[in-house]
């Protein structure tokens, strides 16, 4: 295990770097824009936007790693990020933003991608699931820390240049790094009905965590904004709701491992519904009442997406791993690109509460279709259906996640 963190950290330490920026982009770019005069829908767009590219690279960033190598892809994915945030920073125009997201997205699914297959092939076989255990730990507590810098005084340029520097950071691990490249794989082909027909339950999931999730990235900041908070205020918010899904992940996870994991995910998703609900009836965003509820959604939330992910390895044969991962990573993407944008349109709407009614009905959507399918087929559980925490980044995810 010694062995292969250590063979695994200088990619654990790029990934806290470039996590930290991200985190700091999505909430500043929500922040920032609403100081702009954008309304939540055109926010809610730009996230949109994100994952819309972020669904592009998918397909795109792994041909060029295929081509240059993975420690030029990722210095070049570096670079452009850092580029494509200072111009950001200098031409505050919607639509320039809307197109810059784009290419965010694209990059970033990109550094994912390589950082993931990167652990893949240094971590040993025995201990991957540890090694990604930890990467997960590191991905969303990273998010979490990163919010914090929105405590700094000054103009929106001063967080887009601390941005640029965390990502610039990232670089330097990777391109020191003296452990070999792993070679690129061929990308795997989608295959939504054939997974459909095979596990209904974990795309309906990531269809609906996406469509959750997106809008709690890029809108989860505007929210707290609207609700009277202090750029502190935000980051100390959103800290909290991250830091949920890192301390509750792993315990929901086993929790799903003793259980047939629809049930799981019925029984999960409805605690995170009652807890967007109860969000609804409260009056001041900043006491510890709020900061608890946030917590538990926040918990609870982040972890559906692993959990139907563990759902759906519990049926596909290894040799279907990758396909598999693609095909899960493009629903959730969908959802994740979707969400925002009809999320942003309800707020803009009706307010900025609309936002919790938003994740309560798909979340209770959610807990419903699971319970449904759990009581019309039942599964056998086995000791070898193990759980492991995941996020949904790169196409490599679930290989990781198969490797016990």
């Amino acid at each position: 295990m010694l062995t292969s963190l250590r063979t695994s950290t200088s990619l654990l330490l790029s990934t806290l770097f470039l996590l930290m920026g991200v985190g700091l982009l999505h909430s500043h770019i929500a922040l920032e824009g609403r100081a702009l005069d954008f309304s939540v829908a055109m926010i809610g767009l730009l996230t949109s936007g994100y994952y819309t590219g972020f669904l592009v690279g998918t397909y795109t960033v792994p041909r060029l790693t295929h081509r240059i190598g993975h420690i030029r892809a990722f210095a070049f994915c570096t670079a452009l990020v850092t580029l494509v945030v200072l111009v950001q920073a200098l031409v505050p125009a919607y639509g320039v933003w809307l197109v810059l997201r784009l290419l965010q997205g694209l990059l970033l699914v990109g550094l994912y991608a390589i950082i993931e297959s990167w652990l893949n092939a240094a971590a040993d076989p025995a201990h991957r699931s540890s090694i990604f255990a930890i990467y997960m730990m590191v991905n969303l507590g990273a998010t979490a820390a990163a919010q914090q810098f929105l405590r700094i005084r000054g103009d929106g340029f001063v967080l887009f240049c601390v941005v640029a520097i965390l990502v610039c950071a990232a670089s330097l691990p990777v391109v020191t790094s003296r452990q070999p490249q792993p070679q690129m794989r061929s990308v795997p082909r989608v295959r939504i009905g054939h997974l459909f027909r095979l596990a209904p339950t974990a795309l309906v999931s990531a269809l609906l965590s996406g469509l959750a999730m997106g809008a709690f990235w890029g809108l989860l900041p505007v929210y707290a904004a609207a609700r009277g908070l202090s750029a502190g205020g935000i980051g100390t918010y959103v800290s909290v709701g991250v830091a949920g899904g890192v301390v509750l992940q792993w315990p929901l996870g086993r929790f799903s491992d003793r259980i047939d994991r629809r049930l799981a995910l019925s029984l999960i998703s409805a605690v995170a519904g009652l807890a967007a609900l109860t969000n609804l009836l409260l009056i001041d965003p900043g006491g510890g009442a709020a900061m608890a509820v946030i917590f538990a959604f926040g918990g609870m939330s982040l972890t559906l997406y692993p959990i139907a992910v563990a759902h759906l390895v519990d049926y596909v044969h290894r040799d279907e791993l990758m396909s598999a991962s693609s095909t899960v990573l493009l629903v959730n993407g969908v959802g994740s690109a979707l969400g925002p944008l009809l999320a942003g349109s309800l707020m803009s709407l009706l307010g900025p509460k609309l936002l919790f009614v938003w994740f309560a009905i798909l979340d209770g959507t959610l807990a419903a279709y699971a319970f449904h399918r759990f009581t019309h087929r039942k599964r056998e559980v086995t000791p070898d259906d193990n759980f492991v925490p995941l996020v949904n980044t790169g196409a490599s995810s679930l290989e990781l996640h198969s490797q016990k």
